[in-house]
Order: structure tokens, then C-alpha cells, then sequence
């Protein structure tokens, strides 16, 4: 098979993940306490250059934590799509300018 070939399957691949991740936002979440001994959930994250912090109810823990999970794959993700692409893309140049 040739490599052009394995490689845009392969992005095709890393295309349809993509797609079938569900909500995501941002952050992590860690377990907060406060002086009188009560616990909270935060999420901490950056968007668009500022840092920011909210609450999460236990209530909404595991949805949230699904959430930041999505987008740490998201990234990933991205990060091996464009390096495929990347890749893709030299190896087609090769094969015009032969």
C-alpha cells in the first residue's frame, strides 16, 4: 500500500473521532476546602488568555469531569491530525514534483 495512501486513512480515522467526541470544555477539576471544613469541586482553565475558576456541585462532578476528559482527547487528538496532515502534504508534494 502506498503511504499517501495509509496516511490519509488514517486521517480519515483521526476525522471521524473527532466528530464522535461528545460536549468537552476545557480545565481540570480539583477537590477545594474551605476553612470550616467544607469540600467543593473547581474547574480551573484558560480561554482566550484568561485564566478563569468556577464551582462544580457534586451533582454535576461527573458530567463535567466527562467534559474535560473529551477535551484533554480533543487536543490530542488535534495535535496527531495535524502532524499526519503535515505529513501528507510533503509526501504529496514529492509525488508532483517527480
Amino acid at each position: 500500500m502506498k503511504e499517501s495512501t495509509k496516511l490519509k486513512r488514517e486521517i480519515t480515522k483521526l476525522k471521524k473521532q473527532l466528530s464522535e467526541l461528545g460536549d468537552m470544555r476545557p480545565g481540570s477539576l480539583t477537590r477545594q476546602s474551605r476553612s470550616w471544613d467544607k469540600e467543593y469541586w473547581q474547574i480551573s482553565y484558560t480561554h482566550r488568555g484568561r485564566g478563569r475558576t468556577g464551582y462544580v456541585s457534586d451533582a454535576n462532578y461527573e458530567r463535567v469531569k466527562a467534559e474535560t476528559e473529551n477535551y484533554k482527547k480533543f487536543k490530542e487528538l488535534c495535535s496527531v491530525l495535524i502532524d499526519k496532515s503535515i505529513e501528507y502534504a510533503k509526501l504529496k508534494d514529492k509525488e508532483t514534483d517527480s
